[in-house]
């Protein structure tokens, strides 16, 4: 994952919990299935619309709820990263945890639309719509998580300094 990227956004409202992102039927299921469900309760057939490098915005709260494994859904899905007003504390780690950078965002959903398309620097916190024209700035997370999510995640992170062998 590079920094720098640019994708197509999909807006999210405000109080988008784990419940909606990992539905409770879903919860259970290997996560080549758990993908089928991602956001099936208010945006059914996302999942099979996402393309790799899309990036998810939302407004306030975003992954309030549980410590469903949110991030490593929308790393199989390929979503490069999350923009949002505010996140809750678990769903934030959780995705940098599964290498899904984020960035705190206030405004970011009234200023991008669904489907345009915008360069993210995750490091300066520099979001530019490039279908509308504008740019905000959001802020960026502490360069130790940056890290973490631009290393694919914890797990990859401590294989690659030796602190923890690969299962395979």
């Amino acid at each position: 994952m590079a920094l720098q990227i640019e994708g197509t956004a999909w807006v999210f409202g405000d109080d988008i919990n784990t419940d909606l992102i990992l539905p409770g039927a879903a919860f259970l299921l290997p996560v080549e299935e758990q993908i089928k469900y991602c956001f099936s309760a208010n945006r059914p057939g996302w999942s099979d619309q996402v393309q790799p490098g899309d990036i998810i915005v939302a407004g306030e709260n975003f992954a309030v709820g549980s410590a469903r494994p949110i991030g490593n859904v929308f790393q199989k899905l390929g979503v490069s990263g999350v923009i949002a007003a505010s996140f809750n504390g678990l769903g934030l780690r959780n995705c940098v945890n599964y290498g899904i950078h984020v960035l705190p965002c206030p405004g970011a959903a009234d200023a991008i639309g669904d489907g345009d398309r915008i360069a993210v620097d995750w490091a300066s916190g520099a979001v530019r719509n490039l279908a509308q024209g504008g740019e905000i700035t959001g802020k960026p997370l502490p360069a130790t998580l940056l890290d973490i999510a631009e290393k694919g995640g914890v797990i990859p992170m401590l294989q690659a300094e030796g602190l923890l062998e690969d299962a395979e």
